[in-house]
């Protein structure tokens, strides 16, 4: 894992467990480790762990989707790829998770809910990266990096029942 990111935690509403800040910490690490080249520069980014009610409304407010949604990624760069401007560190953005949904879907797909929540917040962070899932093969390209970061922390592909990427 690279040194050279600071990922920020914060509960601000829901039901989440204990051990959620160090579950979305080590999973947004994780995937910097795997997706981000140091040499870009110092980064930096937060992950929110929200509730639905909060979901809803950014959701409402930046995509006009009135409507809760289970992670959404504002990214604060708009390059392909992030850099360091002046040795200040990258401001990659803001992973935002809801708690309802996040647990819902869990249950509906038979999986943990330490699980989901690790590859939601894996996917939020291949967002502010610049991954994308909007044509088939940055689908293909995003879920089998997804798949592959996960199977290093012995979570199994999220995608092999119904390969579809979260939120699509």
């Amino acid at each position: 894992m690279t040194s050279a990111v600071d990922v920020t935690v914060s509960r601000e509403a829901g039901d989440w467990a204990e051990d959620a800040e160090w579950l979305a910490e080590r999973a947004a690490l994780a995937t910097l480790g795997a997706a981000y080249d140091d040499e870009e520069g110092p980064a930096e980014l937060s992950v929110v762990l929200a509730d639905d009610a909060l979901v809803q409304r950014l959701n409402r407010e930046y995509r006009g989707k009135d409507k809760p949604t289970n992670v959404l990624s504002f990214a604060l760069t708009e390059a392909e790829e992030p850099e360091a401007q002046d040795g200040m560190p990258v401001m990659l953005g803001d992973v935002i998770l809801a708690y309802e949904t996040v647990a819902r879907e869990a249950s509906e797909q038979g999986k943990s809910l330490k699980d989901h929540t690790t590859h939601l917040v894996m996917h939020g962070v291949l967002h502010l990266l610049g991954y994308d899932h909007e044509t088939d093969d940055e689908a293909e390209e995003m879920e089998a990096l997804e798949t592959r970061l996960l199977a290093t922390l012995g979570i199994a592909d999220p995608y092999a029942a119904n390969h579809q990427p979260p939120d699509r």
